[in-house]
């Protein structure tokens, strides 16, 4: 008799709940879904590859430049309020950031300031420079997708040719807003 209350009481109600939700919206099949979320990575990496502008009507667009040993990256800013943040820091001054590989893809490292984020699912790739949790700065060498907030892309440099200035230690990145002297 115990049982068959408990039966009644929870168990009966909780069966037709997950039938009726089942029945309701049933599942797409697995290689719909598939093509579903391959289709927003495609339709979300163009839209944050669309962020990086050609510069602003009338408006000289500011380089950002990655000093990494002897190599120099030339960095295109993103079109969000991280990236101009980013500037604004740069202008009072080069920033140091000591870097470390980080899962096989990038290098990150700590900023002393935090900025604000603008994050979306995106796939970063090589030479995409990425604010991580708003307080640590990421150049991908390889690909990643995450909520990440872009504040650039290295220009006119080869996956290979970015591995190679990144180094395999952990390298010391001088951000600046001028081209270092040859």
């Amino acid at each position: 008799m115990r049982i068959k209350r408990l039966f009644i009481l929870f168990l009966a109600p909780l069966l037709f709940c997950l039938a009726a939700c089942r029945s309701a919206a049933p599942a797409a099949p697995a290689e719909t879904q598939t093509h579903e979320t391959q289709a927003t990575e495609t339709q979300t990496q163009a839209t944050a590859e669309q962020t990086l502008p050609d510069g602003p009507a009338g408006k000289e667009e500011e380089m950002i430049y990655a000093q990494i040993g002897e190599s120099t990256l030339r960095i295109r800013s993103a079109d969000n309020s991280s990236a101009e943040a980013f500037l604004a820091l740069l202008r009072e001054g080069d920033l140091t950031v000591s870097m470390r590989d980080y899962g096989g893809f990038e290098k990150v490292g700590a900023l002393e300031t935090p900025l604000p984020t603008n994050d979306a699912r995106i796939t970063a790739a090589p030479g995409d420079v990425i604010l991580y949790n708003g307080d640590r700065i990421t150049i991908y060498y390889g690909k990643n997708t995450w909520s990440l907030t872009r504040l650039g892309r290295v220009e006119g440099v080869t996956p290979e040719a970015l591995r190679t200035a990144l180094g395999d230690g952990d390298p010391t990145v001088v951000f600046s807003l001028r081209e270092a002297a040859e």
